[in-house]
């Protein structure tokens, strides 16, 4: 009995010294983070080099990645309590906050869309998408809010009825290449992939040029999340802000390359494509990516194009965006 009581004693002690050891771990909940696009939209590369390089557990948490469809599907799942956080599309977010009122919140962004809207077809301009297929995400996803986007701004005299709208994930490039369509909206990686193939791009519009105040991407969780979980979606944000570093070392190029696998495309097009999104300082390193300007534009934009209710005002940028998670886990990681 002496000897069976001094085991359990000594067992307590141990697992309390292993507690002690990884208080970080042992003290917060797993974290699950949606991605948009099966396979993964080459943006969240972010995501896949802070699981792979160990960025998530170096801050103390445990993170599962979980692909959605698309960045919408992602949001709405969030906003349903089945996942954690969400890296959606800033545009159609705005939207559900404004139109519905849910309750997310941005916790960190990627500012700079990549969307071009492209074609395979010499010759073409932008009017004579009319009446012709164009390969979307989905309807009034991601790459179908740039389209709508890209057109009011871009393209006088043409709307988005005008177009037929195809929806394919995040397969629209696959699709243009095989000839498929002969239009689609497309991300940096898409046109190193057409390259690679062997095709040339003709670029008909660019988010870049058309719309220079959009923004692309944010970070979100339900604001009553934040509030009970705020230390681990703090830890899970600084595996995050590791990996945006990570990924602007050249030498590096290798490793990212290896972790953009899961986005379907070789370790070529990968390293192609890294270049073309460094080139653009993608992944915010020295903010949290949601500066004021862009995410009120984008919200302006999305009243004037009607994607916000008659009836409706954009949410504020104060209501929007927690700023402080950002700069906890900056401070965290230096």
């Amino acid at each position: 009995m002496i000897r069976n009581t001094f085991s359990s004693m000594a067992g307590g002690a141990l697992m309390a010294l292993a507690l002690a050891a990884g208080p970080a771990v042992a003290q917060t909940k797993k974290i699950v983070v949606a991605t948009p696009g099966i396979p993964p939209i080459y943006s969240m590369t972010i995501a896949f080099v802070a699981e792979k390089q160990g960025f998530f557990k170096k801050h103390g948490i445990d993170v599962e990645i979980r692909p959605f469809d698309n960045g919408t599907a992602a949001a709405r799942a969030v906003v349903a309590g089945d996942i954690d956080m969400a890296w959606s599309p800033t545009p159609p977010v705005i939207n559900q906050v404004s139109n519905t009122d849910v309750p997310l919140v941005a916790v960190y962004g990627m500012p700079n869309p990549d969307w071009v809207i492209g074609t395979t077809d010499a010759g073409k301009a932008c009017k004579d998408m009319v009446g012709h297929d164009v390969g979307v995400d989905s309807i009034n996803g991601a790459r179908s809010v740039a389209l709508r986007s890209m057109l009011t701004a871009g393209c006088p005299g043409v709307k988005i009825e005008d177009v037929k709208q195809v929806a394919l994930g995040s397969s629209p490039g696959p699709a243009l290449l095989a000839g498929q369509l002969q239009f689609a909206v497309l991300h940096l990686d898409d046109l190193a992939e057409i390259e690679h193939q062997g095709k040339k791009l003709n670029i008909l519009l660019a988010m870049k040029s058309t719309n220079p105040t959009s923004h692309y991407l944010i970070m979100v969780v339900r604001k009553d999340n934040l509030a009970k979980n705020r230390d681990a979606i703090v830890r899970t944000v600084a595996g995050m802000v590791e990996a945006a570093r990570f990924l602007q070392d050249p030498t590096n190029a290798d490793a990212v390359a290896e972790a953009a696998a899961v986005t379907g495309h070789n370790k070529d097009v990968n390293k192609a494509a890294l270049k073309g999104y460094l080139d653009m300082n993608f992944w915010a390193t020295k903010d949290d990516g949601m500066p004021r300007n862009k995410i009120e534009a984008v919200a302006a934009l999305m009243k004037k194009i009607g994607s916000i209710k008659p009836d409706k005002e954009p949410v504020s940028y104060d209501k929007f965006v927690d700023a402080s998670v950002w700069k906890d886990a900056n401070a965290m990681v230096k």
